[in-house]
């Protein structure tokens, strides 16, 4: 082991897992679903603690503090200077979220979300993995670069607290950063997924976002079905009408065009060698990840298919439901009303406020038996496609995955979406992207049992120190 990764796996061992724990506890969900998160104070409680820790780093000359902006949650900024003055006009971007998906049902009997659980390699509990570790991560990197001789230029550490909620606060508080934020030569982004834990993975697309709450009215009050059950129409049945129209229910294809691009042939062919390179599952790269109910088999069994499925196709998830009583309380009644939570994956490439309004047209227009239609637009968030890998960058990262993992670094198109990358990639067309993180097969961010896999955390880690120093060793 390295002098760099014995550095780093004591500051984990010693600062990150104890301080993670203790933020596992916090219930921070995201602002779009604990509509009194000021009132609730958890935010804040995890951002003192976030905080405190950074605060409480070896590093030469940098500053923490908290931008408020009114009616928004936080925003942590750390400022490290270059570590040689001749960098002092380089940045690099450095970031990670601090707020929560909510708690999902099935957690084991012995934990919860909120219980954080240190077993072997593994720390169970909601948003140590999604994303809670970027900060430690990030400051850890940088203070190790320092500690062991590595260079790196001036950094810029952002830890936002809406990123599960589309980043719908990031861009007052970058317009609001602007004379802070320069013009960044490098991002790193520590909000990724892995397609194992044996090498660095770097995320070179993530699909944007879009949906909201679809809701179908018949009735002003629910009515004995005997009664008129065959005369008001189902508020379900017409639901059921409306999805037809944006989703084929044999086959899951989206059928609203502008909710598709075409597929670049480089990404194609990046979703082909990725598949390659993990072959060996049964049935493609990912399904080895899931718990299939019974027979249950993926709806995409080639590899390469699987892959480009889950990165450069449209999907829509139906992720909520309201209008329901409990089916151990369902009496005979033709229910009033029908809501149903759409959460759409949208392509890299796709223009999510088109599509955003083409999905309510297309839902709303000319109901079925002039029922009354809603629907209320969640926070469309753009998707993000790489520029080019700079040469230096292929080796850097090459060289650092080899030095933490043993095994050069690959590339992978990502299925979920963090709107701030499309945001950067906007503003800063010509900046370098290093897209990782710590999600590896069965970390299951989101759902039950989510868990941060310590060994691939501290190699991320060790990677970024790197990354930093090979950045800072370009003309």
């Amino acid at each position: 082991m390295s002098l760099i990764a014995e550095r780093i796996e004591r500051v984990w061992t010693d600062d990150i897992v104890p301080t993670l724990q203790r933020y596992i506890t916090i219930p921070n969900v995201s602002p779009d679903f604990d509509d009194a998160w000021e009132a609730n104070g958890y935010m804040d409680e995890a951002v003192d603690l976030v905080v405190e820790w950074c605060r409480g780093r070896s590093i030469a000359g940098f500053s923490v503090d908290v931008q408020r902006l009114p009616g928004r949650t936080p925003l942590i900024i750390c400022e490290i200077p270059a570590s040689d003055p001749a960098l002092a006009e380089r940045t690099v971007v450095l970031y990670g979220h601090i707020d929560k998906q909510p708690e999902m049902t099935g957690w084991r009997p012995d934990g919860g979300p909120w219980t954080p659980i240190l077993e072997g390699d593994r720390l169970y509990g909601r948003g140590g993995a999604d994303d809670g570790y970027a900060a430690f991560a990030a400051l850890c990197a940088i203070e190790t670069a320092q500690a062991e001789g590595l260079r790196h230029a001036r950094c810029v550490v952002l830890i936002e607290a809406s990123e599960e909620s589309g980043s719908p606060d990031l861009p007052a508080h970058v317009d609001a950063l602007a004379g802070r934020l320069g013009r960044p030569e490098l991002v790193i982004c520590l909000d990724s997924g892995a397609m194992d834990d044996q090498r660095l993975w770097v995320t070179t697309s993530l699909r944007g976002l879009a949906g909201g709450k679809l809701t179908v009215d018949v009735l002003t009050e629910g009515v004995h079905s005997g009664s008129v059950s065959g005369v008001v129409p189902s508020s379900f049945r017409i639901i059921r009408q409306l999805l037809d129209r944006v989703e084929d229910s044999a086959t899951g294809e989206v059928l609203v065009p502008e909710l598709s691009v075409p597929i670049p042939p480089d990404r194609a062919a990046e979703a082909a060698a990725t598949a390659e390179e993990l072959g060996g599952l049964p049935d493609g790269p990912l399904t080895g990840e899931f718990i299939f109910a019974g027979t249950t088999r993926a709806a995409v069994e080639d590899p390469t298919e699987q892959l480009l499925a889950r990165s450069w196709r449209p999907t829509i998830s139906y992720v909520g439901a309201d209008g329901f009583p409990p089916t151990d309380r369902a009496g005979n009644v033709l229910r009033p009303s029908t809501t149903l939570a759409l959460s759409v994956r949208l392509p890299p490439t796709c223009d999510h406020v088109a599509a955003q309004d083409a999905l309510r047209r297309t839902l709303t227009a000319d109901p079925p038996y002039g029922a009354t239609v809603t629907f209320t637009d969640d926070h469309p968030a753009p998707g993000w496609n790489a520029p080019s890998i700079a040469p230096w960058l292929r080796d850097a990262l090459d060289e650092a995955s080899t030095a933490a993992f043993g095994r050069p670094a690959r590339t992978f198109g990502e299925g979920g979406t963090i709107p701030f990358m499309g945001m950067l990639g906007e503003r800063f067309p010509e900046a370098q992207f290093v897209i990782t993180g710590v999600l590896v097969p069965g970390a299951n961010a989101h759902g039950p049992n989510e868990f941060l896999h310590l060994p691939t955390a501290r190699r991320v880690t060790e990677c970024v120190a790197r990354v930093l120093d090979a950045h800072a060793a370009t003309p």
